[in-house]
């Protein structure tokens, strides 16, 4: 029986998978048994499928993911346009790149289907894959409205800590009150890439960082002897996140008022933080997308597993459905949509760079 992509994915964003993959992930195992392939699950919950044999060839991965963020947002279907939680973040995808591994018609080379259950979260199934996959290229499933992305922003987060001294609020002039230190650390934070003279992307832009977190105080009567400022900071290439740390801390110095003290570092995650990356726009992978899409070639909008995989390989992220649309978010929104007709399209692309690339 012949793969149905819409009706997959009608089940698909019907299936919850936003606090549990378990039910998704074996919806998924199940489609790819009844086309006649054999997948299995590795420690870190990824399904894995493959065609063909390297033998020296190409190897090409479609890599996406099960999971979504929260609340589930039951299926609903308006003629063309199918809403729901995954509908497009990233079910859709995933129906358009099982579709192109399953029908795609191979002369050499292999194909791998890579599917993780927790890119909403600590991306670790693709931390696993990471130096598990020996691939010539990656495509990444996620809404990009049938472009092809060849380059995303880094994602990470650090923490500023200012310290002062503490003392009785009856006599602050006897502390150094870290909280109101911070005052000309945030100022100072918005000049760190024109000081470092950061250099903007072609594709990505310049880079952000963002303060989201401000804590500090143990008391409401004594002075605060250290504030505490979570940033967000949005990488692009070549900015390494390691690189941050020292000199954002260098340049906050020289804010800092005299009897304090600061210290600079990114917050610790159980895996790889999520680097930019971009790769070369005449990349076979690229071309063979592009062609057959018809999409524009430009950067995408949020940071992505793809991130990991771009270390590896020539990496692409493709995909029906559109982070947001000209009334706002869509993607992990309430009204999250996409167009059925799209996912054919993106099959149809991802299938037709499969048989060109293999």
């Amino acid at each position: 029986m012949a793969f149905d992509a819409l009706e997959f994915h009608r089940e698909a964003v019907a299936t919850p998978s936003h606090e549990d993959v378990s039910a998704m992930r074996e919806f998924l195992l199940e489609a790819l048994e009844s086309a006649g392939h054999e997948p299995t699950v590795d420690e870190a919950g990824n399904v894995l499928a493959s065609r063909g044999e390297a033998d020296g060839g190409t190897h090409l991965v479609l890599n996406t993911h099960i999971d979504t963020v929260p609340p589930h947002v039951p299926y609903a279907r308006d003629g063309a346009i199918v809403t729901g939680r995954g509908a497009c973040d990233a079910k859709g995808p995933l129906a358009a790149l099982l579709d192109a591994f399953i029908s795609a018609d191979l002369d050499e080379g292999k194909l791998t289907l890579a599917i993780t259950p927790d890119e909403e979260t600590t991306q670790a199934g693709a931390a696993h894959l990471r130096d598990r996959l020996d691939a010539d290229a990656f495509i990444v499933g996620e809404p990009t409205g049938l472009d092809v992305c060849t380059a995303a922003r880094g994602q990470f987060e650090g923490q500023i800590v200012v310290t002062g001294s503490a003392a009785h609020a009856a006599t602050p002039e006897q502390g150094a009150n870290a909280i109101r230190a911070a005052a000309p650390i945030l100022a100072a934070m918005d000049t760190f890439d024109e000081a470092a003279r950061t250099p903007s992307h072609e594709l990505l832009g310049d880079p952000t960082l963002t303060a989201t977190i401000i804590e500090g105080g143990e008391a409401h009567n004594q002075v605060p002897s250290e504030c505490r400022i979570t940033f967000d900071r949005r990488s692009v290439p070549p900015e390494d996140s390691a690189a941050v740390p020292p000199a954002l801390e260098d340049h906050l110095r020289n804010a800092l008022p005299d009897g304090f003290d600061i210290a600079v570092s990114l917050l610790p995650r159980e895996t790889p933080l999520l680097e930019a990356f971009a790769t070369d726009t005449d990349a076979a992978v690229v071309t063979a997308l592009a062609d057959a899409s018809g999409g524009e070639v430009r950067a995408f909008g949020a940071a992505t597993e793809a991130s990991f995989f771009a270390e590896r390989a020539p990496t692409v992220v493709f995909g029906p459905g559109e982070l947001a649309d000209e009334d706002g978010a869509v993607a992990h929104s309430e009204r999250e949509y996409v167009d059925i007709e799209d996912i054919g399209a993106a099959a149809e692309a991802v299938t037709s760079a499969v048989e060109t690339l293999l």
